[in-house]
């Protein structure tokens, strides 16, 4: 669905006629959001079908979440057991040999019709309130994330939606906690001394000049990407970079509650 409003929006509005520029490449995540503390183990049967329909859906590039996440940082035995869940699909479910295995059930082309039919229509509405940079700034996307959020939860409460091991199928220790990740206590002293040596040890001019560029280059509108670069290999630190595009951009406070609401 994606790639077929992807390649009617860059043809039709764009008017792009090489081939390879209305191909779209998919990055796919499975769903940290559809994870549940409640019996963790589930969400290794929930990572792996998400995993899978991402396959089928011919994506590029995979990551599948840890069945701990719900509680913490993945500890290594998770993230490990998730990288084995995408070599499994890989090496043994044999549905990597196809682009689109589905391609022409009438389940599935109905589906992708559906969506493609929702997401043009969105994308209209999203065009008739005066863009997308419109409508981050008067709040609209996240008042739609937000209600779309809250009326899940609520379907999920009233047992509208089933989710095993929340509100159905529910067992006596779904309340336990599986191992979870611990920080090295000492990893943020080392880090301070790090940062504390490279600042000792660099060039500091430079690194001045470097962030002076980029301040410049920010003021007046210019792509801010090779100052950026020049001041990383001048060993500027990712918060002296960051605060000197703050000093010129200032910060995006999120809009008011119910600002830009409504349909």
């Amino acid at each position: 669905a994606a790639r077929r409003v992807w390649s009617d929006i860059v043809g039709d509005r764009y008017g792009a006629t090489v081939p390879d520029s209305r191909a779209l490449r998919i990055f796919a995540f499975s769903a940290g959001s559809s994870l549940t503390a409640q019996q963790p183990l589930n969400n290794v049967v929930r990572v792996t079908l998400a995993a899978l329909s991402a396959v089928l859906g011919s994506a590029q590039t995979l990551h599948t979440a840890s069945f701990d996440e719900a509680f913490a940082t993945p500890t290594a035995d998770a993230a490990r057991l998730a990288l084995r869940t995408q070599q499994v699909i890989m090496a043994e479910a044999g549905v990597t040999g196809t682009a689109d295995p589905l391609g022409g059930s009438w389940a599935i082309e109905s589906l992708t019709a559906d969506i493609a039919r929702d997401v043009t229509a969105l994308l209209e509405r999203i065009d008739e309130r005066g863009g997308a940079l419109r409508c981050i700034a008067d709040g609209w996307f996240v008042n739609q994330l937000e209600e779309g959020a809250y009326l899940d939860q609520l379907a999920v409460e009233r047992g509208e939606r089933e989710v095993v091991g929340v509100n159905v199928h529910r067992a006596d220790g779904d309340e336990l906690t599986p191992e979870t990740f611990a920080a090295d206590p000492h990893s943020e002293r080392r880090q301070v001394e790090r940062l504390a040596a490279l600042r000792a040890q660099r060039d500091g001019a430079a690194v001045t000049a470097a962030l002076d560029r980029l301040r410049a280059d920010a003021a007046d509108g210019r792509n801010t990407v090779p100052a950026t670069i020049d001041a990383i290999r001048a060993y500027a630190t990712v918060g002296e970079v960051a605060d000197t595009l703050r000093a010129v951009f200032g910060t995006r406070d999120r809009p008011a509650a119910g600002t830009g609401a409504g349909s």
